[in-house]
């Protein structure tokens, strides 16, 4: 029996440990509290850094494409905000509570803990749904170029969306509409959570694993598609040519892609593996702080996905530019008009104005091609 005993002092817990039986009892939440001062110390620093970094990418993100009619209006870029605001709900979710209950030690009710727990869930549960469907959306635009506009509309995209975040908020909040665990904190109760049903914990890490395995296999279907494409144009230009010039298309993507599932994959293979093994072995502590690290990982995952998915669009690069340049222009033009007199109108305000509406017509009759327009001229090569 792994057995708890809450100290006096403020240190961690200690574990006492008896080969005897298998079950686990736990009178309150400090048994949940693991971390030693130095692993606070580390884990806080990773926090305290990829919280607010996160935040701040991906309110860029959706800032860029809210401030833009072009992008709004595209499916592949409603889904890419989609993941964004789901990460800037991780940021601000997984960072507050994580720190409030390793580092700060606050003992929540059940309801408040549940509460909490459950904005992380659906944080990580959007983002990770958000990331299938901007797969789903690359694969249609291999798959079916032809047919993509007809088959993926703004509408459609909007709909999915709101499926999908039904669903995560659902799933997320059942163990706060009743599926708990009956025993408080003693077996059935989760080893990892509070509260948490085993039963439940698996379900959902089955849930996150579907999604994981269904955005590997739509990527091995995009690189199956593109080396093929590539093979086909390589056998009707020849050998030489422009083809030796530089890399194959069908290998870049592959590098490209390769980099994007390596790191969605390390970062969430390792919580969800201690997830399911609490299912079927008791943890040990050191198991438990293992589980507590492998947990931040999933944090740097939401920082790292506007750079991955965001931020390597043209498009997205271009629209962030042309937004800078307006709040440049809106931010000089204020600052000459408080420098100029009462009054009268200054001739560097009438050239503010000037440049700021032309900037403004030039912005509104700008038409980046969509992914599926460059597709029907060029069939595959839309990857930049």
């Amino acid at each position: 029996m792994e057995e708890w005993k809450i100290p006096t002092s403020l240190g961690p817990p200690e574990a006492k440990e008896n080969t005897s039986s298998s079950m686990v009892t736990c009178d309150n939440l400090e048994c949940y509290m693991v971390l030693t001062d130095a692993e606070k110390t580390a884990i806080g620093s990773i926090c305290f850094l990829a919280g607010p970094v996160t935040l701040l990418e991906n309110a860029l993100v959706l800032a860029v494409i809210a401030a833009t009619a072009t992008l709004r209006q595209r499916p592949s870029y409603l889904f890419i905000g989609s993941l964004a605001l789901a990460d800037v709900f991780a940021s601000c979710f997984f960072t507050t509570s994580f720190l409030d209950f390793h580092l700060f030690r606050r003992s929540d009710g059940p309801n408040a803990y549940l509460f909490k727990l459950g904005g992380v869930t659906m944080a990580f549960s959007s983002s990770v749904g958000s990331l299938l469907l901007t797969a789903l959306d690359r694969y249609l635009c291999i798959h079916q170029a032809s047919s993509y506009k007809v088959l993926l509309t703004r509408r459609r995209a909007l709909l999915s969306l709101l499926i999908l975040w039904s669903a995560t908020i659902f799933i997320s909040f059942l163990p706060l509409m009743g599926w708990r665990c009956p025993t408080v904190l003693t077996p059935p109760c989760s080893c990892l959570f509070p509260y948490i049903n085993q039963e439940y914990q698996v379900c959902w890490t089955s849930f996150i694993l579907v999604l994981l395995a269904l955005i590997l296999g739509a990527y091995a279907l995009i690189l199956l598609k593109a080396h093929r494409h590539e093979s086909s144009m390589t056998s009707l230009q020849g050998a030489t040519g422009t083809g030796h010039a530089r890399m194959r298309m069908d290998i870049r993507l592959a590098r490209t892609f390769g980099l994007i599932l390596l790191i969605l994959v390390g970062c969430w293979l390792p919580a969800l593996s201690f997830m399911l093994a609490d299912f079927s072995v008791v943890l040990t502590h050191t198991q438990k702080r293992a589980f507590a690290f492998c947990s931040t990982l999933c944090l740097v995952n939401s920082a790292v996905n506007p750079l991955l998915y965001a931020l390597r669009c043209r498009e997205l690069r271009i629209a962030l530019m042309q937004l800078l340049h307006r709040l440049c222009l809106i931010g000089r033009c204020k600052k000459s008009t408080e420098e100029s007199t009462p009054g009268f109108t200054s001739t560097e305000d009438n050239n503010c104005i000037a440049i700021s509406e032309d900037e403004m017509s030039r912005t509104r009759t700008t038409r980046l091609n969509s992914v599926s327009e460059v597709v029907n001229h060029q069939e595959l090569n839309i990857i930049k």
